[in-house]
């Protein structure tokens, strides 16, 4: 801010608090939910620019992000709790509604599912709940797998009856009473879910965001006094 700034010591205190694990051989910093690989990158383009504890991982968060989307795919090929329709094409987990019409749960078939969740992988929380918008979010990180996956989506017709594109979310183990593959789907139009999927494409087509926020003096400085370095900056 240009008025009123944070004092430098609180990145140092919000850095303080990352968990890097390591998991099925991707170092990271963890996130179960994978938004929030995401909508930063939609504005700042963090390709080859690093703060402190980027720099001592020898990383930068574009690469982190790139990570927790194959993380996501992994999981679902793995897909450990059985879920209908898990699979390299089929995945996106992340805070989401869910089955349930409201915050709590319902239970078929033996298995309990939920309203509006965080979800995420691979700790979980996790019923089946797949969100396409997640997935396709991260095509510029790792566009050799989310364009299989855009192309799926539309196979199994997860834009039926929505004017505004693909679905909020959906759960292929709860059988669609007309028998579509991609099982229970979201009533709702959620625009924080459809507008990063055309961002993102933007910056992946063009880099356009990306250049227009490089121009704005307090991102800049913001980053900077984030003690970042290198790349654009």
């Amino acid at each position: 801010s240009p008025t009123h700034p944070l004092p430098l010591e609180s990145y140092a205190a919000w850095l303080s608090t990352y968990k890097w694990k390591k998991i099925y051989g991707r170092e990271l910093v963890y996130a179960g939910p994978l938004f929030i690989h995401q909508l930063s990158h939609i504005w700042i383009d963090f390709r080859g620019i690093r703060d402190a504890s980027m720099r001592n991982h020898d990383c930068d968060y574009f690469e982190n992000s790139r990570e927790a989307t194959y993380l996501q795919r992994d999981y679902a090929i793995r897909n450990p709790k059985g879920f209908s329709g898990y699979g390299e094409n089929c995945w996106g987990i992340t805070a989401s509604d869910g089955p349930s019409p409201t915050k709590g749960q319902i239970t078929v078939g033996g298995r309990r599912f939920f309203g509006y969740l965080a979800r995420g992988a691979p700790f979980g929380p996790d019923d089946g709940t797949l969100s396409p918008w997640a997935a396709i979010t991260s095509l510029p990180f790792a566009p050799e797998i989310v364009l299989p996956a855009l192309r799926y989506f539309h196979e199994i017709d997860l834009q039926e009856g929505n004017p505004y594109g693909f679905t909020a979310s959906f759960n292929p183990t709860i059988a669609a009473a007309d028998g579509r593959p991609c099982g229970w789907v979201s009533p709702d139009h959620v625009g924080i879910n459809q507008g990063p999927i055309t961002l993102m494409i933007e910056n992946y087509r063009s880099g356009f965001l990306w250049r227009l926020m490089r121009r704005v003096p307090a991102i800049i400085a913001g980053l900077h006094r984030a003690g970042f370095s290198g790349g654009w900056l």
